[in-house]
């Protein structure tokens, strides 16, 4: 037993450490995002210039668009440490402490999910992002006492997929917030062609172009396909990924030319078939395609909205003429005064 334990851990590792290869290391090696990078390379500049730590700054957008590896881009930018943590894991006080006084002058705390940090522990943030110091409870009751802790300056980067589950108050103590979107499919090759680079796997233009095609505009997503179509081009002994191969490839995923997955097109079908074009809520369309509301939400719905297949209205889900050509139909003609589903 303690064997297998030690396998699982040396395998995590060595994982962890080839995702880490993929990651770019500097602004000049992240592409897309170009309004992003400039304010930020600005404000690190500036730090380094007036030898202060950077200020607080919140990234935001959907998953796998390089909100962790900006972070770590920004530290080493401006030449600091960098510790890293999630909301959940963040569950006391105390754990919050530790963090804080670990730091060094000028040091990056970067916090991911942001949003799913418990009440109690984004009030004790406040005064540690305002004033750099942090107020804890000694014991309980009669004999609680509260001692100061102070903290040297450091920069807190801020990650999140749900903005609007952030309170004002948290949200107002970012100096900047930089949102980051979806990337055009150059970009995407740009990063496919340095992943290959770094894998070292033979591939086309238009092999990576069809992966990049197929990368719903997420360069997570990309690189994951690329280490697919890389297996797969190494079982059926092909030279190299090329636009035939990386389609063969991700076809065997269900994957299509629009980037659209099985769970994608079920999503579509049942509100054009099941619901028959009409407006549906959220947990009446996860019921039907068997999925919870919170993934159809946070990883489906926003692609599907980007390239104008679905609509969010004020009664509902519904889907576009775009989609309903997709399944090969005229646009449904809906009543125009359609039941009214109650939402949730």
């Amino acid at each position: 037993m303690p064997s297998e334990r030690f396998i699982t851990s040396e395998l995590n590792q060595r994982e962890e450490a080839f995702e880490q290869t993929l990651r770019p290391q500097a602004f000049a090696d992240f592409p897309g995002q170009d309004g992003v990078k400039e304010r930020l390379q600005i404000m690190v500049e500036a730090s380094r210039q007036r030898n202060e730590a950077l200020a607080h700054l919140l990234l935001c957008g959907p998953p796998g668009l390089g909100k962790t590896t900006l972070a770590n881009i920004i530290a080493k930018a401006r030449g600091v440490n960098l510790k890293s943590t999630s909301g959940p894991v963040i569950e006391k006080p105390g754990d919050l402490a530790g963090l804080l006084t670990s730091l060094e002058d000028g040091d990056v705390l970067f916090i991911d999910e942001i949003h799913r940090l418990p009440k109690q522990i984004e009030e004790y943030l406040y005064s540690a992002m305002e004033d750099f110091v942090i107020d804890i409870m000694l014991e309980q009751g009669v004999g609680a006492r509260s001692v100061r802790l102070t903290l040297a300056k450091f920069c807190l980067v801020g990650a999140t997929t749900r903005q609007g589950m952030l309170s004002s108050p948290l949200r107002s103590r970012f100096m900047m917030t930089c949102r980051l979107d979806y990337y055009r499919v150059e970009e995407l090759v740009t990063i496919l062609r340095r992943s290959a680079g770094v894998l070292k796997i033979a591939a086309t233009e238009d092999g990576l172009e069809e992966i990049a095609r197929r990368s719903r505009g997420t360069p997570r997503i990309a690189n994951n396909l690329i280490r697919w179509v890389r297996d797969f081009t190494q079982v059926r002994k092909e030279k190299a990924i090329t636009g035939d191969v990386a389609s063969q490839a991700l076809g065997m995923l269900h994957i299509d030319q629009d980037g659209l997955d099985e769970m994608d097109n079920r999503i579509l079908e049942a509100i054009i078939v099941k619901f028959k074009g009409r407006p549906v809520g959220l947990k009446s369309l996860a019921v039907a395609v068997g999925e919870e509301e919170g993934t159809i939400e946070d990883v489906y719905e926003p692609y599907l909205i980007q390239e104008g297949y679905l609509l969010r209205t004020p009664t509902g889900r519904v889907v576009t003429e775009k989609a309903e050509r997709r399944f090969g139909l005229n646009p449904l003609r809906r009543d125009s005064t359609p039941e009214q589903p109650t939402l949730f």
